[in-house]
């Protein structure tokens, strides 16, 4: 720094505060007449972890450290040097400002300067500066910042920990969920605590003759005989106090045959739920699927609030349960039948097209993220699982599409968040044209590049920028622009 300030411009403090709102001594002249020399700098010392005196001229001529962590080689050096020439690149312009408002005797600011230390880490320090006597001198007070760096550094690790976690659990919520509807077994979700019903499949439905509006949130069991009654109410007594109990014999509802129900306890979110199975007595656990066990898988699927539809190997629809119809907007199920799927799914000529050629390598699919078109012009978010099925008369292919609207999360398609992985980015295919998609890619890779740079120099931005080629201004741009980390402080001007 070679600029010469203005010696006239430096005065007396005054008996007043510099800055807005701030509460000043109310007369410092006598109440520190006897501060000295040693006694300013004792409280120099305590006020700061580090402490510079400059010159007029923004020249060092003395240093206070406090931080025992410190080496001092790393300091031995400032002595006798501008102030600007111990700082980075990016914190100049903040050190010629601090000094600014020094002279000028403006409300004094905080700002945030790095130190590099030679190690490929940089010094992170919170600084301010006081005008000292007549004289031109200036204290630069300093508090160290590594430990609010290391703070802000976690606190990025731990957000991008739960956001992984969010899109495993969404994937497991999602198997759970069509496991569930599928199973042909009768299953109930009853809270242990209050005995009521809180979710229950299909098939549970069926074998209890009741409406769903009948069985969720009513008191369990519900839909049996008296003396089934009493004995589920005996079973789930022993399995709350115990955690296991052997399944009881009742006859089913409506003069149906003879039931088995067992009930297994489990927690979640600190709530004990009972997992509640009722089978056909006639059906031993290792026997082979009956006819009528066939039939019964065949009304949980026309039952199943997820759309499914049965299509030849090029996509024509054969059969279609209620929700499927519902989904593509049409009044039954003999409308749809004989048409592709094409008419309705995602990007015309795209996604079936990708569909059928992995079903006829693979044999399955899972999760294919895509979108569904009604006939009066609805559109969904879906997901589809599919299978093939080549040795079946007629070889088929199954489709299980998934309304995945209303789900909680980013969304992707509408674009108010940029895609953050590699999966999400594979979701917004079919929905973009390929430029788009093109420059998602990029500044996905871009992103997830000074991620990694980041992560490996612990947050010095001054070892990724050169990591990673970039001078440290287009580096802080690139940051802005992504919303990583804290670039309150960095960014004043």
């Amino acid at each position: 720094m070679s600029t010469t300030r203005d010696p006239t411009k430096i005065g007396n403090q005054g008996d007043r505060a510099n800055s807005p709102g701030a509460r000043a001594f109310a007369a410092p002249r006598k109440s520190l007449e006897a501060l000295d020399a040693l006694g300013a700098a004792a409280l120099i010392e305590a006020a700061s972890d580090i402490a510079l005196v400059l010159d007029r001229r923004g020249v060092i001529q003395d240093i206070s450290v406090s931080l025992d962590d410190l080496a001092p080689e790393s300091y031995a050096g400032w002595l006798g040097r501008p102030w600007s020439e111990v700082v980075t690149l990016e914190s100049r312009t903040k050190v010629e400002s601090l000094l600014d408002d020094a002279v000028d005797g403006a409300p004094r600011r905080w700002r945030h300067i790095n130190h590099p230390l030679g190690r490929g880490a940089d010094l992170p320090v919170l600084y301010s500066t006081v005008r000292l006597g007549t004289k031109g001198r200036v204290v630069a007070f300093g508090r160290d910042l590594r430990a609010l760096s290391s703070l802000q550094q976690r606190l990025v690790d731990a957000q991008h920990t739960l956001e992984r976690d969010y899109w495993r659990l969404r994937h497991v919520e999602t198997r759970y969920r069509l496991l569930f509807d599928m199973a042909s077994e009768a299953l109930l979700i009853v809270d242990a605590a209050t005995s009521k019903v809180v979710e229950a499949n299909p098939a549970a439905l069926e074998q209890l003759g009741l409406p769903a509006r009948r069985v969720t949130g009513q008191a369990f069991p519900l839909g049996l005989p008296d003396k089934g009654l009493r004995d589920v109410t005996t079973l789930i007594s022993q399995v709350r106090s115990t955690g296991r109990s052997d399944e009881v014999r009742v006859r089913g509802a409506q003069g149906q045959a003879e039931l088995m129900v067992g009930a297994t306890l489990f927690t979640q979110e600190d709530t004990k739920l009972l997992l509640v199975r009722m089978r056909s007595a006639r059906v031993g656990m290792a026997a082979a699927p009956a006819p009528a066990g066939r039939s019964a898988i065949l009304q949980v699927v026309e039952r199943a609030t997820d759309g499914f539809v049965v299509t030849d190997f090029d996509g024509r629809v054969l059969l279609a349960n209620p929700s499927f119809v519902e989904l593509t907007q049409q009044a039954t199920e003999e409308q749809v039948r004989g048409q592709t799927l094409d008419r309705w799914l995602g990007r015309p000529g795209v996604d079936l097209s990708v569909l059928l050629a992995t079903l006829r390598q693979q044999g399955s699919v899972r999760l294919f993220a895509t979108s569904l078109r009604g006939e009066h012009g609805a559109q969904a978010d879906v997901e589809i699982s599919a299978v093939a099925v080549p040795e079946g008369e007629p070889p088929c292919m199954g489709f299980t599409v998934r309304h995945v609207g209303r789900r909680l999360g980013v969304d992707l398609q509408a674009g108010k968040a940029a895609p953050r992985s590699v999966e999400q980015l594979t979701q917004l295919v079919g929905r973009m044209p390929l430029k788009d998609l093109v420059r998602e890619s990029t500044d996905l890779i871009e992103q997830l590049c000074i991620e990694a740079a980041l992560k490996l120099t612990q947050d010095n931005r001054a070892s990724a920028a050169e990591m990673l080629g970039l001078s440290r201004q287009s580096l802080y741009v690139k940051l802005r622009r992504y919303g990583l980390g804290d670039l309150g402080a960095d960014s004043e001007r």
